[in-house]
């Protein structure tokens, strides 16, 4: 069996890779990342300047998944542009990856820019969806914005794969809109979807919050969203068919949620709560799960399963 993929012109050995956000900070964590069974390496979303982020507690594990209020905390991108240069010198047969943030369309721009020139980074991940920055709403929300930051984007010259990690949409009439925007741009890929922001978990117990940043709301992952971003999924391949690659992430902890987002029309899927949980071991116990279930069901390639969800 061969599970590989492509995301344009990028190959991925097989379809499972972690998500920006967990245990991708450091350069230690993404060599080990490297050397896991991830098909490739995404770092963590970068802004122009270092972010210590949000105070702590800012991340707790609970049954069903993980609430967090991290803040974007990063290194900065010129960090990352090192990283890269390291990770491809030592580990050059996977696709690296990186997570652009802003705080105003100038700051997507730079970064842009910056990856689009380096010859170590291969896809570049826009992310429109943070909601764990206090007073600054998540710009995906915003359409008459995201259009215009898009504009701006692809107004930077480059060849490099580009693509949008977008939040959960819970009404279709706003996931038609963005997908308009998105239309009008020559979009790659979307992610769908970041996690589900501003929310509250509370511990009976202690009779308190579990977070402390954000007046106690984070960002929650886990087995809680995984419904979310199917409905997300398919949505979005309903509106915009082949023309732009699905990541499917959101609930993904064993090789039959792999096999969900695949069959909701997503062509790669990314890991997030369950890396923050179990570290790198992971991907290689999920890659087995998924091949052990392809098996069982008599598949031996992915175009028996990708966009083949049997409608009612």
């Amino acid at each position: 069996m061969t599970f590989s993929a492509k995301l344009w012109n990028v190959s991925f050995p097989w379809v499972v890779y972690n998500s920006s956000g967990p245990r991708c900070t450091t350069l230690d964590e993404l060599k080990a990342l490297w050397n896991s069974e991830s098909s490739a390496i995404l770092m963590k979303s970068c802004s122009p300047l270092p972010r210590d982020g949000n105070p702590e507690p800012r991340y707790k594990e609970v049954e069903l998944g993980s609430i967090n209020s991290i803040g974007l905390a990063n290194h900065g991108y010129k960090k990352y542009l090192e990283y890269a240069a390291e990770l491809k010198s030592e580990f050059p047969d996977k696709p690296i990856s990186v997570s652009i943030v802003g705080f105003c369309p100038e700051d997507f721009i730079e970064l842009v820019e910056a990856f689009q020139n380096d010859e170590n980074v291969d896809i570049l991940e826009i992310n429109l969806s943070c909601p764990n920055v206090v007073w600054k709403p998540q710009i995906a929300y915003d359409f008459e914005a995201s259009d215009e930051l898009l504009s701006k984007i692809f107004a930077v010259p480059g060849s490099k794969p580009i693509g949008f990690k977008l939040p959960p949409y819970f009404d279709p009439v706003h996931t038609e809109m963005m997908a308009n925007i998105l239309k009008k741009y020559p979009v790659n890929f979307i992610t769908c979807i970041n996690s589900v922001g501003n929310t509250l978990i509370i511990d009976p117990e202690t009779e308190s919050p579990l977070i402390a940043p954000k007046w106690w709301l984070g960002w929650l992952g886990g087995d809680y969203v995984k419904p979310v971003a199917l409905a997300n999924v398919r949505m979005f391949y309903k509106l915009l068919g082949e023309s732009v690659t699905i990541i499917g992430c959101g609930g993904i902890k064993s090789g039959v949620d792999v096999f969900e987002h695949l069959l909701a029309w997503a062509s790669l899927v990314q890991l997030g709560t369950v890396l923050w949980k179990e570290d790198v071991a992971c991907f290689e116990r999920i890659n087995k799960e998924f091949e052990e279930y392809m098996s069982m069901k008599w598949y031996t390639s992915l175009n028996q399963v990708i966009w083949k969800l049997k409608e009612l």
